[in-house]
């Protein structure tokens, strides 16, 4: 590879670092330094907090947080083909089919085994 040819990425590797380096010492050159008696209590929207931070979360919670990330990294997958369409043709669009395909059913079992319910959990009758 040709030197010459890298002084793009040495340019934005640079000014990047600039840029990370400004964002962080401005602050603490221009900072105000205080401390008062409620500098290091929790703020919660104007309120006194009341109880513990440590909670327990549902395991719903996060289930249905993993759900929401992979489902939203399959859309880039889509984008991706979208913007490839013309290259790939009628190839990448039946790819495209099938990757959608294999997602809606995941979908539909998740849906169906109750994965995506937030409510109480109904008590089956006797």
């Amino acid at each position: 590879m040709n030197p010459v040819s890298l002084w793009p990425v040495l340019v934005y590797v640079v000014s990047v670092l600039v840029l990370v380096g400004g964002m962080l010492g401005l602050p603490y050159i221009l900072g105000e330094r205080h401390k008062q008696r409620t500098t290091g209590e929790p703020y919660e929207s104007g309120m006194v907090p009341t109880g513990s931070a440590r909670l327990r979360f549902d395991v719903r919670f996060y289930m249905i947080a993993i759900f929401f990330v992979i489902f939203d990294l399959e859309t880039a997958f889509l984008f991706a083909w979208a913007i490839a369409f013309r290259q790939l043709g009628w190839l990448g669009f039946a790819e495209a089919v099938i990757f959608v395909a294999i997602l809606l059913v995941a979908l539909i079992y998740l849906w169906r085994t109750g994965g995506l319910d937030w409510g109480p959990r109904r008590r089956p009758r006797k």
